[in-house]
């Protein structure tokens, strides 16, 4: 199995002129009361034999319920955030309209190691961040793809 993930990190001019990047909420009861390194960029495992850009636009499709914007996308870098896991990430420039998310769901054993399945979306909310507010709401890692991104609008 794959250590490594790819993102999309899609940032817009918000309406009041600043930079934003697009960040999304981890779904679940581990997750439901908690704010900061709770959010990160629409990402996703690379499949074995799999082109990242490629990963990256599927899982952006799989956790949004849409297509990730047309256009070019700019090679961020890759980081390792302290799991060990590995995020590669593309800067796109575009919109969301965050009350559309549609994420897709999955099956966990909760409380840990009860037996009971549940099903949960794998993330439950998205919003636009300013580089301040990402920076307080995403996996630390993750931080210097979004002041990459940002760069771009």
């Amino acid at each position: 199995m794959s250590n490594r993930s790819a993102a999309i990190a899609l940032v817009r001019r918000g309406p009041t002129g600043v930079a934003e990047v697009l960040i999304v909420h981890f779904g679940g009861p581990l997750w439901a009361k908690k704010d900061a390194g709770a959010w990160g960029l629409p990402k996703g495992l690379i499949e074995a034999g799999e082109d990242p850009l490629t990963a990256a636009r599927r899982e952006f499709q799989e956790e949004t319920g849409s297509a990730a914007p047309e256009g070019p996308a700019t090679p961020l870098g890759e980081v390792t955030q302290k799991s060990g896991k590995k995020v590669i990430a593309f800067g796109l420039v575009g919109d969301f309209d965050v009350t559309k998310l549609k994420s897709n769901e999955l099956e966990i054993e909760y409380p840990a190691r009860s037996g009971k399945r549940i099903t949960i979306p794998e993330i439950d909310r998205a919003e636009w961040a300013s580089l301040e507010r990402a920076k307080v709401a995403i996996n630390p890692a993750q931080v210097p793809l979004v002041e990459k991104a940002l760069k771009l609008v």
